[in-house]
């Protein structure tokens, strides 16, 4: 099995859903994606949607008022994601730290690298590719638990996120060609990743058993 075998079992499986934004990640292309990639770690994305609902209702989910906003105010905000007094700490230092370096949420979206984002207290990997392939748009392969969880049920296992996204990212390029006609569209790369990110997030909550993941389902 290759990445793309897994890909098109998935497609196949009909994931991702259809009323899903193109990119998967909610309000894709945004702000938005920045926090939310802070505030899910180590929190269910139900937790993370009410903390991103207080914050809008405020009129504060945007860059500028989150990199002023009193850090003790802000933990009270995002308090149902978890962890609020250390995720507030870190998010609006993250936000200061972009508005020094990029002035603004548009250029730090043309000219942010993954070495950046990975220096900022806080970021790990998985965070950090999130918010490059949902909030920047790049060509760039998520890797999550989930992901690792599942290609294991396979016989794979990676030593690193490095060597797994370098898995998944293979099987994808050399096989663009064949995703385009399961598309009927020349597809962009960053929506590959992306969709097939979701495809898995999706695919696993929906097949749990406990801890593990039933791929019963999974012709592959």
């Amino acid at each position: 099995m290759d990445s793309f075998e897994l890909f098109k079992a998935l497609k196949e499986q009909g994931y991702i859903k259809k009323e899903r934004e193109k990119l998967w990640w909610p309000k894709s292309g945004t702000f938005e994606v920045v926090v939310g990639a802070i505030l899910t770690q180590q929190a269910k994305w139900e937790k993370v949607e009410k903390s991103l609902t207080n914050l809008r209702d405020k009129n504060l989910l945007n860059l500028d008022s989150i990199a002023n906003l009193n850090a003790e105010e802000l933990a009270q905000l995002i308090k149902p994601s978890g962890f609020y007094n250390t995720k507030a700490k870190k998010l609006k230092k993250l936000c200061q730290n972009i508005l020094e370096e990029f002035e603004c949420f548009e250029n730090f979206v043309l000219h942010v690298s993954r070495d950046w984002l990975l220096s900022q207290k806080g970021i790990g990997e998985e965070s950090a590719d999130g918010i490059l392939c949902y909030a920047c748009k790049k060509e760039v392969m998520v890797v999550d638990s989930y992901t690792n969880r599942l290609v294991k049920k396979f016989g794979y296992e990676f030593d690193s996120y490095g060597e797994l996204q370098e898995w998944l990212v293979s099987g994808i390029e050399s096989n663009i060609e064949k995703i385009n006609k399961l598309y009927g569209k020349d597809m962009d790369l960053n929506v590959v990743y992306a969709r097939f990110h979701g495809k898995i997030v999706e695919f696993c909550k929906e097949n749990r058993r406990g801890k593990d993941v039933d791929v019963s389902d999974l012709n592959i």
